[in-house]
């Protein structure tokens, strides 16, 4: 290396071939890492034409159409404790002071480990769902829009900043933009991205529109048909279809707009 010469370091994995450059840094935490830069090859897609419909919650970090639930790893009980220890450690210490650097430094490695269980099940589940479907289709959510803070202005503060605040970090923690995309990466030109309209409202076996069919965060129950599913499970399959609908006017017609025939669907 430049400047520092021969530097001993730790083969996490197989370097592949026609790599012409790396790179050395440091993350938060104090650790070094040489990443070695090439472009894989995407994963080949299985054949077997089955589409596959993924909705991100924060409850459940991804929900498939086939009825699977990912839960993206974070912090243990334990570590989360520790975290709020140490952060109350960090306001009493004096700025500038040893003590206070040692406390920063115990946060960063608690969030570098946190952060690295976000990567890692990325990696695994984009892997997994790359090579099991043809064509992927997630919902086209703005997250930088989704979790821009709530203070707004001295002039005109927000409401209920410290819930968003709370829902703001669910929504990262759960990775779900790493996750799309790291598919889109793995399986470029076989992810589709869904109008999110109503998604979680519409009912995957008769079409129904109703927000009243959500009983609760994990329960969707068809006020029309009946229909009973996990509600994150409901909407992946609303996904997976390709369904996004708009009411209009208020008369209780659902109005599928997105790869399939203009059916009215009147309410029971």
């Amino acid at each position: 290396m430049p400047k520092a010469g021969w530097v001993r370091f730790r083969w996490s994995r197989a370097v592949p071939q026609g790599v012409k450059s790396y790179r050395v840094t440091m993350d938060r935490a104090g650790r070094w890492h040489i990443a070695f830069a090439v472009i894989p090859a995407p994963i080949p897609a299985p054949g077997n034409g089955q589409a596959v419909g993924i909705d991100r919650g924060v409850a459940v970090s991804a929900a498939l159409s086939t009825g699977e639930l990912l839960h993206c790893p974070g912090l243990s009980a334990h570590e989360r404790a520790r975290l709020r220890r140490l952060h109350r450690k960090l306001s009493r210490a004096k700025r500038g002071s040893n003590r206070r650097g040692r406390v920063k430094h115990a946060i960063a490695r608690l969030k570098a480990r946190e952060t690295d269980r976000r990567k890692d099940w990325a990696e695994k589940a984009s892997t997994d769902i790359a090579r099991r479907f043809d064509v992927i289709r997630v919902e086209d959510l703005q997250i930088t829009n989704m979790t821009r803070s709530a203070k707004g202005t001295q002039e005109n503060p927000g409401r209920n900043v410290r819930q968003k605040a709370g829902l703001n970090r669910g929504i990262l923690a759960s990775g779900w933009g790493l996750l799309v995309r790291r598919l889109e990466e793995k399986a470029p030109g076989r992810v589709e991205k869904i109008n999110p309209a109503f998604t979680s409202q519409r009912c995957s076996a008769c079409g129904r529109v109703d927000r009243g069919s959500r009983e609760s965060q994990a329960v969707f129950r068809c006020t029309a048909c009946g229909f009973a599913a996990n509600a994150d499970v409901n909407a992946a399959i609303n996904i997976a279809a390709g369904h996004a609908v708009t009411a209009r006017g208020g008369d209780g017609v659902t109005r599928p707009v997105n790869r399939e025939p203009h059916l009215l669907l009147q309410s029971a």
